[in-house]
């Protein structure tokens, strides 16, 4: 195929819309917030930002690196490891909030593996997968394989607890297999054998349990477990068709918690209404599409595996997301790709654009 002159431009402005827009809103989100805790409206907006501007310089440095650079098991298997070992490392840390998602570099940043995992899985499916496509009938010598990575880091996200990236990095997976052509009996038995285990995080443990409840039923304990769903559905119905005015919210007044992460896009919907809402699903469609173009367009196997694994695991989150604000999936405490506050989630999500544009070059 001919090369491009450039990468694929309507992809790069979708991105760089999301993250300027991400950071407007949150410092919309969290500018009280900080004023009242740490006597100034920026610490957020700030780190962000610098988070922002280091993911967008990783996007322009990979966009530059050849693809096939990762198609090399001298690349794929140090990274699994890594990654793996950086999962296994956030036991040894010291818990936050009864959790052990982030690995500590001194008092300088904090990392979550579980977000350098999913990339990470997708390239090590696209790897192992592209030489599969005739050999998916082979339940041992190729499907077994292909899941083995992506059930051991799954295993260990679940562990911190981190359910709904599990889900994510499971998806993910199930999806690619389905494009490489998986036959549906083994999907079948995935799903036999991951009912029960979904049953168990679900209904066995106990802050699950009341979030699956809270999800049922949230007025049942409207002050307890049902208040951030209620808060949420609170601020979007409050938004209206056309919101209350940026910087104008009520609940990220200390009425919904982790406003400015996992429920921004309520604050979206609150301040900017159901245009603002449809704007933000309208750039992850455009970003979903010319992701998804570039995969199905692209004649080497790597790249089409690389480029939709890593286009949906963005969309898969996104929509999580948003359906854990509007109550159509209980919470789950997943960030929305871009414009969450979260310097590792916008970092490697940047960073993998870069990947994803380099691939769009070689797209006619």
């Amino acid at each position: 195929m001919a090369k491009r002159v450039g990468v694929d431009k309507w992809l790069f402005g979708v991105v760089l819309l999301l993250v300027l827009f991400g950071l407007v809103m949150v410092f919309s989100a969290s500018a009280v917030m900080a004023q009242s805790s740490l006597g100034s409206p920026y610490p957020y907006v700030m780190k962000q930002a610098i988070w922002a501007v280091l993911g967008l310089i990783a996007l322009v440095a990979l966009m530059q690196v050849d693809y096939r650079t990762y198609n090399n098991p001298k690349v794929v298997f140090p990274a699994v490891a890594v990654t793996m070992l950086m999962l296994i490392g956030v036991f040894a840390m010291k818990d936050s909030h009864a959790t052990h998602r982030w690995v500590r570099f001194g008092n300088l940043f904090t990392f979550q593996p579980s977000e350098l995992a999913k990339p990470v899985l997708v390239l090590f499916l696209a790897y192992f997968l592209q030489t599969r496509i005739h050999q998916m009938d082979d339940w041992r010598g190729t499907i077994l394989r292909a899941v083995a990575v992506p059930l051991a880091f799954t295993a260990l996200i679940l562990k911190e607890p981190d359910l709904g990236t599990g889900m994510v990095c499971m998806a993910v997976t199930a999806l690619m297999l389905y494009l490489a052509g998986a036959k549906t009996k083994y999907f079948a038995v995935g799903a036999a054998f991951a009912a029960p285990v979904l049953y168990f995080m679900l209904f066995h443990v106990a802050f699950r349990r009341a979030r699956m409840l809270a999800f049922v039923n949230p007025e049942a304990d409207p002050r307890g477990t049902g208040f951030h769903i209620l808060q949420s559905l609170i601020a979007v119905g409050t938004g209206g068709i056309r919101g209350l005015g940026l910087m104008e919210g009520r609940q990220k007044l200390f009425y919904l918690p982790e406003v400015q992460t996992d429920f921004i896009f309520a604050n979206i919907c609150e301040e900017l209404g159901l245009i603002g809402a449809l704007l933000v699903v309208g750039l992850f469609v455009a970003l979903g599409y010319r992701g998804l173009r570039a995969a199905f367009l692209s004649t080497d196997p790597f790249a089409r595996f690389l480029a939709f694994g890593l286009t949906t695991a963005i969309l898969i989150q996104a929509f999580f997301n948003m359906s854990v604000v509007l109550a159509l999936l209980p919470t789950k405490g997943i960030p929305l790709p871009f414009i969450s506050s979260g310097g590792t989630s916008i970092f490697i999500t940047l960073a993998s654009i870069g990947v994803l544009l380099n691939i769009t070059r070689e797209i006619d």
